[in-house]
């Protein structure tokens, strides 16, 4: 067996024989019944006074093994041992009390710790050498222990002995391993459940922070638009409310979709596609950026729908950071669909002062990153000179 006496096995252990109520009572009421059974059969056949001690002692040994077998294995293992030793000084002969000791080494490699299993496996050798010792010499003189039936009678009981005692144990050691396999898989089973719920919960936060800060930053944009425009240009500040309207709107039902997904836990809602390219760089465009789209070459073939999907949410929360960060209204977005892989970038002016758009640590760059990896690619986000750029790599193999 592998498992050591560090704070992790005794845990392993203790919770493998850790008992409900009804298997305590159970087990009580094996031992009593066990003990009454005893009693009256060494009593029956005893008259002497030490004999009915010997008797007594015996029993209350066998059957205390008995009920603390599965709670304290040690323990049980100690008391089997001293019902043995007791035996063996009164002279008793071997009798149906000792079929104790074969379920005391059984749960002793079933659920002992380290020190108690292979205690267990030595009480078995041990205990076989003692048994067949002591069943030869009783009884004998010095003169008959030298003859070779005698030694060969030691032998015969030693194998039998042992081979009993032994298939107790291992029997134990099945066991033992059949219930930590079980507890393993148990184990295995909800930590796979959790990583999928905590994925879960990953793709829906990533989402949610997609919609949301792209839906306000236009928002944003738009209102403060309207705003000043509305004392010059009252139609101006009208477009610009309808424009907060709709994409308020739009956000308001993505994250109803979201939410539903995460309440009771519905496949994937619609996702956005490249054909929702144009609503997205609609959007941006009313909200004050000049925005240029160059795509070279266009895509060959229907790119697969993770990689729409990935290249909506990095453009989408590109913009974001171009709307909110930059200290102008110019970004350029570049998009080349080449046959193994779509080569994506987003430009934008940020002055010679002006902070870069999100710190290394923000939710924007973090979800660009996991979109790119998720399907495969890489991403990067960096200085060059005036502008800002964001450069992701997707390989799209074979269009569909």
């Amino acid at each position: 067996m592998s498992d050591g006496d560090g704070p992790r096995s005794v845990a392993v252990m203790w919770e493998l024989r850790s008992l409900h109520r009804y298997q305590v009572i159970t087990d009580l009421s094996v031992a009593g019944v066990f003990g009454a059974l005893m009693l009256a059969v060494e009593l029956s056949t005893r008259v002497w006074p030490v004999d009915v001690v010997s008797a007594v002692l015996l029993v209350m040994a066998m059957s205390a093994a008995l009920a603390v077998r599965r709670l304290e294995p040690g323990v049980a293992l100690a008391l089997a041992w001293v019902g043995a030793v007791l035996q063996m000084v009164f002279g008793r002969q071997p009798s149906p009390t000792d079929v104790a000791i074969f379920a005391v080494l059984y749960t002793a490699a079933a659920y002992g710790t380290r020190r108690v299993f292979w205690a267990g496996f030595a009480s078995s050798l041990v205990g076989a050498v003692v048994i067949a010792v002591y069943l030869v010499v009783l009884g004998r003189g010095q003169e008959e222990l030298l003859q070779p039936s005698v030694l060969f009678s030691i032998v015969a009981i030693l194998l039998a002995a042992a081979f009993a005692l032994v298939l107790a144990w291992v029997t134990g050691a099945l066991a033992r391993t059949a219930m930590r396999a079980a507890a393993t898989s148990r184990a295995q089973r909800l930590a796979e459940a959790e990583t999928i719920a905590e994925q879960e919960r990953v793709r829906i936060a990533r989402d949610m922070h997609d919609v949301v800060a792209h839906s306000l930053a236009v928002v944003i944009a738009q209102a403060d638009g309207a705003r000043y425009a509305a004392a010059a240009d009252p139609q101006a500040a009208t477009s610009a409310l309808a424009t907060i309207s709709s994409t308020a709107r739009a956000a308001l039902t993505d994250v109803r979709q979201l939410l539903t997904q995460l309440r009771h836990s519905q496949a994937d809602g619609p996702q956005p596609t490249l054909a929702d390219l144009d609503t997205l760089y609609a959007q941006v465009r009313a909200a004050g950026v000049a925005l240029t789209v160059d795509i070279d070459p266009a895509p060959p073939g229907e790119p697969p729908a993770a990689i729409q999907l990935a290249v909506f949410r990095i453009l989408q929360e590109a913009l974001t950071n171009a709307l909110r960060h930059g200290t102008d209204r110019r970004v350029d977005v570049h998009l080349g669909w080449l046959p193994d892989r779509v080569e994506l970038s987003v430009r934008n002016a940020r002055g010679e002062t002006a902070a870069v758009p999100s710190a290394p640590g923000g939710h924007g760059l973090i979800g660009m990153r996991e979109r790119a990896q998720l399907v495969g690619g890489t991403f990067a986000a960096d200085v060059d000179g005036p502008w800002f750029v964001v450069r992701a790599t997707m390989p799209i193999g074979v269009p569909a």
